[in-house]
């Protein structure tokens, strides 16, 4: 098996396309490095330390997104939204049907609309975070809540969103499988670590 690998690697435009989609899932993963504006620091570190259940109830908010308060904290999910949303118009719909079986031609336009039904979907999912996550948990935020703090915590959300799908089409493209599903499958093994230093933890506690 090894040997089929190595020589796989042997061949440069597959070389390249595994590089590529390392190289995007990374910059991913970089951008759960990047808080969101407006929020307070000192509740992050103490958050983080504690384990304050705002994460937990944030990424229900967020479809399930490791994201927590950073600026991918929607992930994936509204793009997944937007894409199931027009799977099922394709069968109730006879005007988006007739569009998905004009071939490639339709196929593109329902992608376009697609991304296009994102915006729309995160500004959703970024305003419910905003009134049922932030304006509920004391000192989540750095001083009183105002309109200026509300749109600069829908844009990042987003923001990030949009940016989520980018990545994942960009990995369609140019790299190796299904960016979406690759985004998913890269966030499903970055949470294991500590999910299962979470069981152990619980284990010890329990003896």
């Amino acid at each position: 098996m090894n040997q089929s690998i190595w020589q796989l690697l042997r061949i440069p435009e597959t070389r390249e396309k595994i590089l590529n989609t390392l190289a995007l899932l990374v910059v991913y993963r970089l951008g759960f490095q990047i808080p969101i504006p407006g929020m307070s620091p000192k509740f992050l570190i103490e958050a983080h330390e504690s384990g304050n259940a705002v994460f937990g109830l944030l990424s229900a908010f967020s479809g399930g997104a490791i994201g927590d308060t950073v600026i991918f904290a929607l992930g994936i999910m509204p793009y997944i939204s937007a894409s199931i949303i027009f799977s099922i118009l394709g069968k109730v719909s006879p005007t988006v049907e007739a569009i998905q079986k004009e071939g490639a031609a339709g196929q593109k336009k329902i992608n376009q609309w697609t991304r296009l039904a994102v915006v729309p979907i995160s500004l959703l999912q970024a305003l419910f975070i905003w009134f049922g996550v932030f304006l509920n948990t004391p000192g989540l935020l750095m001083g009183e809540p105002t309109v200026g703090q509300m749109l600069t915590v829908v844009l990042s959300l987003m923001a990030g969103a949009l940016l989520v799908m980018w990545i994942g089409e960009l990995i369609t493209e140019y790299g190796i499988g299904n960016g979406a599903s690759l985004i998913i499958m890269a966030g499903i093994i970055a949470t294991m670590p500590s999910s299962v230093s979470q069981i152990i933890a619980s284990q010890d506690d329990f003896y």
